[in-house]
C-alpha cells in the first residue's frame, strides 16, 4: 500500500470533529466516534430502492423517503433539524464540552437555514399560526392553506408596519371562510395576543391586496357549532338548518351578522322542540348579545308567521 493509500485510509477512520482515530461501527454498519460521539458516514452500501411501496400497491411511482412537503415551514421542511440532545447516536451521555460543541453546531445550523429577515419573519409568524390553529382545533389543511395566504402577503410586503399576530389571524380568519369553517373574529380574538378590530382592519386589507373574493358567510354554517356547543340533537339542528332555508329568512341577512340570525334559529328550534335553552345559553355559545338573539327571533318570527309566545313548526 503506498504512502497515499495509506493517507486516505486514515482520514476515512478519523473523526472530522475532534480527530480521534476510534471510529468503530454499529450493528447497522454506521461509523461513530468513541471521543465526541459524532456520527460518520457507514461502513456498508445499502443497494435498496429508495422508495416505498405498500400492500395496496401505492407508492410504485417512486415516491421518496421522508416527510412530504408542508406549507407549515418556512422551507417547506425540506432542511434538516438538529434537535436538543443530551445522549450521542450510542445512548451514552455527553459530556460538558461534547454538550457544548454540539449546541455551537446546532446553532450554526439554525442559522444556515434562516438566510434573510423576509425567512425570519416565516418562521415567527408559521409558529404562530401553528400555535393559533392548534388552539382553536383547526384541521391542517385550514392551518396550510392559511400559511399559504401569508406567504403571498409577505410577497406583497403586507405585513410592513402590521404586527405579525395581526396578519397571522387574519390569514387563519380568510382559510376558514375559504374552507366553510366559519369562526368569528371573536373567536379568533380570543386566542390571538390581538383584538377583534385589528384582525377585521387586517382581514379586509389583505383580501383587498390578494384579490381573495369571499362571499358572504351563510347563517346555515354555524348552526352545528352552536347546537354542538349546547348539546342539542341532531333533530334540532335540522330544524335549525330548516328555517335559515326559508325564502323569508334571506332578506334579513342583508346588513345583519349571520352569527345572530343563526343563533336565533337555534334558539327557536329550542323553542318548537321544547328544549330548555335559556336566551343566555345560545348567547354565550355564538358570542353574541341577548338583545341581538331577541331582536333577530322576533324578526324571524314575523317573517314565518309564528307566534314568538308559543311558536310552532313552520
Amino acid at each position: 500500500m503506498t504512502d497515499e493509500n495509506r493517507e486516505i485510509e486514515v482520514d476515512i477512520y478519523s473523526c472530522r470533529e475532534c480527530g480521534s482515530k476510534s471510529m468503530n461501527p454499529d450493528e447497522q454498519g454506521i461509523l461513530f466516534c468513541d471521543d465526541c460521539g459524532l456520527e460518520g458516514e457507514s461502513g456498508q452500501i445499502d443497494l435498496g430502492k429508495d422508495n416505498r411501496v405498500f400492500a395496496d400497491g401505492s407508492g410504485s411511482e417512486g415516491e421518496r423517503w421522508g416527510m412530504p412537503k408542508s406549507e407549515m415551514y418556512h422551507d417547506g421542511g425540506l432542511t434538516t433539524a438538529m434537535p436538543v440532545a443530551y445522549t450521542d447516536g450510542q445512548g451514552q451521555r455527553l459530556s460538558t464540552e461534547q454538550r457544548r460543541r454540539y449546541n455551537r453546531l446546532r446553532r450554526q445550523h439554525q442559522r444556515t437555514r434562516i438566510r434573510d429577515a423576509k425567512e425570519r419573519n416565516l418562521v415567527t409568524a408559521l409558529n404562530e399560526m401553528e400555535r393559533l390553529g392548534s388552539q382553536m382545533q383547526l384541521p391542517k389543511y385550514v392551518k396550510e392553506n392559511a400559511a399559504r395566504i401569508y406567504k403571498r402577503a409577505v410577497e406583497k410586503q403586507l405585513v410592513r408596519g402590521r404586527s405579525i399576530e395581526g396578519v397571522v389571524a387574519a390569514c387563519i380568519h380568510a382559510s376558514c371562510r375559504l374552507n366553510s369553517m366559519s369562526r368569528t373574529l371573536d373567536e379568533i380574538g380570543q386566542h390571538s395576543r390581538t383584538g377583534r378590530k385589528e384582525i377585521g382592519r387586517t382581514y379586509k386589507r389583505v383580501m383587498s391586496e390578494l384579490n381573495i373574493r369571499i362571499l358572504p358567510t351563510a347563517p346555515t354554517e354555524y348552526v352545528p357549532r352552536f347546537c354542538s356547543e349546547l348539546n342539542l340533537d341532531s333533530r334540532t339542528e335540522a330544524l335549525a338548518r330548516r328555517i335559515l332555508e326559508f325564502e323569508q329568512i334571506r332578506p334579513l341577512t342583508v346588513g345583519r351578522g349571520p352569527t345572530g340570525i343563526a343563533a336565533a334559529a337555534v334558539y327557536l328550534a329550542t323553542r318548537i322542540n321544547t328544549i330548555t335553552r335559556t336566551q343566555r345559553d345560545v348567547a354565550m355559545a355564538a358570542g353574541v348579545t341577548e338583545v341581538t338573539i331577541r331582536n333577530r327571533y322576533k324578526e324571524i318570527c314575523e317573517s314565518l308567521g309564528i307566534d314568538a309566545e308559543s311558536p310552532t313548526a313552520p
